[in-house]
């Protein structure tokens, strides 16, 4: 299986965690996101009527197969403190290519309209469009590349 990394370009945002702290039921930022972190390549449309369900969180539009854009897991997505950074991701095949966050893959709810009736996101998912698959080259039937 191919190997994927997520690079953040901006060390200074938070990246939230839902590890709880030493108070209970209280959640705290786990810090900032490390430079290099494993992640899950998943393949979605953000077209309208497609399987991403409905616009973009971070600017309430749809977005063509053909835009390099991606949706984060919600720790990774910091409440929409990613919103239009570019995010580079890299394949062991050699292959990179930089998209801009403009959605959330909600890692908490699920299972409804909202969110065309998925299950909620794993808490390491980068959701990419289609022109991220073909720059990195990756086969789109399997959909999901695991790290």
């Amino acid at each position: 299986m191919a190997m994927f990394f997520l690079v953040a370009l901006s060390a200074s945002h938070m990246a939230t965690s839902l590890r709880p702290s030493a108070d209970l039921g209280v959640c705290r930022a786990s810090g900032y996101l490390p430079g290099r972190t494993k992640a899950v390549l998943t393949l979605n449309s953000f077209e309208k009527g497609k399987d991403g369900g409905g616009p973009s969180e971070c600017d309430n539009a749809y977005h063509s197969d053909q835009e390099k854009v991606v949706a984060l897991s919600t720790g990774w997505f910091s409440n929409m403190a990613r919103c239009g950074h570019r995010i580079r991701i890299s394949a062991t095949n050699g292959n990179s290519v930089y998209a801009k966050v403009v959605d959330e893959c909600d890692s908490v709810h699920g299972c409804d309209n909202e969110h065309n009736f998925k299950p909620p996101c794993d808490n390491n998912i980068v959701d990419a469009s289609l022109a991220v698959w073909d720059a990195l080259g990756l086969d789109q039937n399997q959909g999901r590349i695991w790290a």
